[in-house]
């Protein structure tokens, strides 16, 4: 476990952003009236631009925060005990992936939601961490020096194949399967290119592993991922033009013309840059705690907004019907609150665990009393019934 004094809380405080511009841009995305999505209007576009930056933060930090810790560890390969950590989260994370798209009503009637097969951002995390694991000990069977280089060629590569498998369809692998890799079935996200970020992450986390203890290291830091995340939001479009017409490989102008996935890395390696710069002051107990709860966080989320098992959630009532004013006061009281529920909950975890566990408890006995006494009553009117019958007999 990470002491106190070890701990990045500029980490945390990314994780904690990154959760709260997920809660908010689902908020507004979910409830905001159609009217006010004007394309034409800065405000709407800013916030739609920002909001896009959410997901590859939360895949690039996933990646970056469990290779730190993976790497970390003296322990090497199968002997990590972040491997068998990891895969028991990892685990964790996809199965809650399929019970919050889980319909109660369905299974009432018999049937499972389609939905309920649909690919998300936990199915997509796990699946990431069990790959992330994976790779680390094939690559340190071989080598162990190649882990960051596999990391780094596999980022690239899969951001560079985004035009060969967007369009995938894969008809001959069951659905279940085909939805990790394609969102022609309804998926939200899949794992390519998602898994891209990731290994970026892990990339990212090695380099600052290696170079954490030498002289001036936050400053270069800063200044470096400043420089490569400006020449990816700017450059890389024109580079991968200029790699297409001096190869004549189409996918280079194919990325170039639909350049998001390495601008939005860009925009990370920005967004880290500026929590590096500010470390000494993001040290605030609540922003460290809101992000070591995020999977938490997102459970609650999801069965407020979207109603998970029951489908009551604000999105059945208030779907695409907000007004300006009504989002912003909304969105802060859902940041508050859902964020406030889980963090009250980890403080009395125990409290609450002990005061359920006797509520539970007294229940059960009250329902051992109930059944007691029923049985004792029909017991009484067995009797009751023999005797007469007895009489009747004699009579």
């Amino acid at each position: 476990m990470t002491k106190p004094k070890d701990r990045l809380h500029f980490l945390d405080a990314i994780r904690a952003f990154a959760i709260i511009m997920m809660l908010q841009g689902h908020f507004v995305h979910a409830l905001l009236a159609d009217v006010y999505r004007d394309n034409s209007n800065v405000v709407y576009v800013i916030w739609e631009y920002f909001r896009g930056i959410t997901a590859p933060t939360f895949f690039t930090i996933t990646g970056f925060v469990f290779s730190y810790l993976l790497l970390k560890n003296k322990e090497e390969g199968v002997e990590n005990p972040r491997v068998l950590k990891g895969i028991k989260r990892a685990v964790k994370v996809i199965l809650w992936g399929y019970f919050l798209r889980l319909s109660l009503f369905a299974i009432f009637e018999g049937t499972v939601n389609p939905s309920f097969f649909y690919v998300d951002v936990l199915h997509c995390i796990g699946t990431s961490l069990l790959l992330l694991i994976s790779i680390y000990l094939i690559v340190y069977q071989i080598n162990k020096t190649y882990f960051l280089t596999t990391l780094l060629c596999l980022g690239l590569v899969i951001f560079l194949l985004e035009p060969v498998y967007s369009i995938w369809n894969l008809e001959f692998l069951p659905k279940t399967v085909a939805n990790y890799f394609t969102s022609k079935n309804g998926s939200v996200f899949t794992l390519f290119p998602w898994f891209g970020y990731v290994c970026f992450g892990g990339f990212m986390a090695g380099l600052f592993l290696k170079h954490k203890n030498g002289p001036k290291f936050y400053k270069h830091a800063i200044l470096s991922l400043s420089i490569v995340g400006v020449l990816l939001m700017f450059c890389s479009s024109p580079v991968l033009m200029l790699l297409h017409n001096v190869t004549g490989v189409v996918v280079f102008k194919s990325v170039a013309y639909n350049n998001f996935l390495f601008i939005r890395l860009g925009n990370v390696l920005i967004l880290f840059s500026v929590f590096v710069l500010l470390k000494d002051f993001l040290t605030s107990k609540i922003l460290t705690n809101i992000g070591k709860r995020t999977l938490s966080i997102y459970i609650l989320h999801f069965f407020v907004l979207y109603g998970s098992w029951f489908g009551l959630g604000l999105n059945r009532f208030f779907y695409h019907q907000l007004n300006v004013v009504e989002i912003f006061i909304g969105a802060l009281f859902f940041i508050i609150s859902i964020s406030g529920i889980v963090l009250y909950y980890y403080k009395h975890e125990k409290d609450l665990k002990s005061y359920s566990y006797n509520v539970v408890k007294g229940i059960r006995l009250k329902i051992n009393d109930l059944i007691s006494g029923l049985a004792a009553l029909l017991k009484t009117n067995v009797i009751i019934r023999k005797y007469k019958a007895i009489r009747q007999t004699k009579e």
